[in-house]
């Protein structure tokens, strides 16, 4: 199995083997590579769950408690959390009880090694700062994490580094620390309650130059965590949030950003930044100096200096955050940036009709509501398209994926206007970018808004293949590639620069990554609608 061009091992024999031999008998039947759960509940057919969605009903029996208790006796005791693992492994084995306090369900999770997960970020964590990490539940931050720990502890890093290990997920189960964590050394808590005494106990006690601890959730927890950042140690931690936004709103937790307090302007200074006279500033420094966010396996947005972030964000501004894409073929990392300063009224010189500000999607009750099992989203930004339009549009056609994009930056694809994003318009420049193709609408209708949605489904490497009806879009891109493919072949013949036929955005990025695999250079060249590639041969200018 591969993510991020990098191995995943597991001890997935140590987990089978605790299993009732029926289980056993049907998992050795089965392609375990993607097996993320095994789920064992009183009364019911026992099923396995993979990465993708699937679930594998394990025979036809129900299960009893006979099983149950098989399983439960040869593994570790569960702590006050209901969770137990297999000592010397990652996996965890968690418990549902009936009111009498008798297990009748457990959920066999997989544990498993992720390599390879913190090379696009390798030169943050080295810098010596302190780092948070945030992202939705699944996309990998115990498993950077672990990785970091080892990092830091090994030749390269070369820090005294102290896990501080709440369910043991970091480290695995048992009194003898994973082989993932390198040379770094893992304090347990007791309980859940104790995490913040247990931080604060393993600086006083083990003097650490990094403290990594994985889900801070509390006010008291934050409150260590600033105690811990002033004593000098570094902190690698992540945190209850989806992206910095959403942590500078939550009470609890605002403190790891600094924290925000109610400041009443005189009226010359609120003249003077045009604001109301109440507003909202950082009330410290934070905690950490550095937030990256995890928007996805190989998407992310790095925020280099959290002070400044936050007090951004707190003035109504619009952030443009570093952005690393990693390559799911090659493992390599593309830093995206942008030229932009952070500004008010970032994106356009005057706000198209109907233009709803991006701020005004957080709210959506639909940007909120989960996926559907085993799809995944798909963002779009509007630019001077009617919202109420594109909601109408993915309702009639059952598009529950599809979600409305904040900022450039974080989406899949821009749908604007064409009259409102001309050539040289801001609006083009932010996603070259950020490399996010832009579909066009000739009018703010829904005919239209529907083709260009249409267009931009069929364009995302056929991963919505089927959600919409055939475009000829598919056609124009296999004639794009193809054109490529003779350009690289006669550039690298004859050494000679070629230039190929104009193309949209989209396609242009396609061929350069296309000429990029060959070793080979391209340039985009000319102004819309009619720019297009340059393919190089090698040691040519420019």
């Amino acid at each position: 199995m591969l993510i991020e061009g990098k191995t995943i091992a597991t001890d997935l024999q140590l987990l089978i083997d605790i299993l009732p031999e029926r289980l056993r008998r049907a998992l050795h039947a089965v392609d375990l590579d993607d097996l993320i759960e095994i789920v064992m509940d009183l009364g019911r057919v026992p099923e396995a769950r993979f990465s993708e969605g699937n679930i594998l009903e394990l025979g036809e029996q129900q299960v009893t408690l006979e099983e149950i208790h098989h399983v439960v006796k040869h593994m570790g005791y569960f702590t006050s959390d209901n969770r137990a693992g297999i000592p010397r492994t990652l996996h965890r084995i968690s418990a549902m009880r009936n009111r009498q306090g008798d297990i009748v369900g457990l959920t066999c999770r997989v544990g498993k090694v992720v390599t390879g997960t913190v090379d696009p970020i390798k030169d943050i964590i080295l810098s010596g700062k302190s780092v948070l990490l945030l992202g939705r539940p699944g996309v990998g931050k115990t498993s950077r994490l672990r990785e970091i720990a080892k990092l830091l502890s090994s030749e390269e890093g070369q820090k005294r580094v102290v896990i501080v290990d709440t369910s043991n997920e970091i480290a695995g189960d048992g009194d003898i620390p994973h082989p993932a964590v390198g040379r770094a050394r893992r304090i347990q808590v007791q309980q859940r309650e104790r995490q913040k005494e247990t931080m604060i106990e393993a600086v006083q006690n083990h003097t650490p130059e990094v403290i990594i601890v994985d889900e801070i959730g509390t006010e008291d927890e934050a409150l260590a965590s600033r105690t811990i950042a002033e004593r000098g140690v570094i902190l690698i931690a992540t945190a209850h949030g989806h992206t910095l936004e959403n942590l500078i709103k939550n009470p609890m937790l605002s403190d790891l950003v600094g924290g925000i307090q109610t400041v009443t302007l005189g009226d010359d200074e609120a003249r003077r930044r045009a604001s109301q006279k109440t507003i909202q500033e950082r009330a410290k420094k934070p905690t950490f100096d550095i937030c990256i966010e995890i928007r996805d396996r190989y998407t992310l947005a790095v925020y280099p200096d959290v002070a400044e972030a936050v007090d951004h964000l707190l003035r109504g501004w619009t952030l443009f955050p570093e952005i690393r894409k990693v390559d799911s073929a090659t493992g390599t990392t593309k830093v995206l940036k942008t030229e932009f300063e952070v500004m008010p009224g970032h994106i356009m010189e005057t706000e198209p009709e109907n233009f709803a500000p991006p701020n005004s999607y957080a709210d959506h009750p639909r940007d909120d509501a989960p996926l559907p099992v085993g799809q995944e989203e798909f963002r779009v930004f509007l630019y001077g398209v009617s919202k109420s339009y594109l909601d109408r549009i993915l309702e009639r056609l059952n598009l529950h994926n599809i979600r409305i994009s904040k900022n450039v930056y974080d989406a899949n694809a821009v749908i604007a206007i064409k009259a409102n994003a001309r050539p040289g318009s801001k609006i083009l420049k932010l996603a070259e970018d950020y490399e996010v193709p832009v579909f066009y609408a000739k009018t703010n209708t829904m005919p239209q808004i529907q083709r260009a949605l249409r267009e931009a489904l069929d364009a995302d490497a056929g991963a919505f293949a089927g959600q919409m009806r055939h475009t000829p879009f598919e056609d124009e891109m296999e004639q794009a590639l193809r054109e490529a493919q003779e350009a690289i072949d006669v550039a690298q013949g004859e050494s000679i620069a070629v230039e190929l036929a104009p193309r949209r955005s989209y396609i242009r990025r396609v061929q350069h990554e296309l000429v990029e695999k060959y070793g080979l250079t391209s340039v985009s060249i000319g102004d819309e609608p009619n720019r297009r590639l340059k393919v190089l041969p090698v040691n040519a200018p420019e």
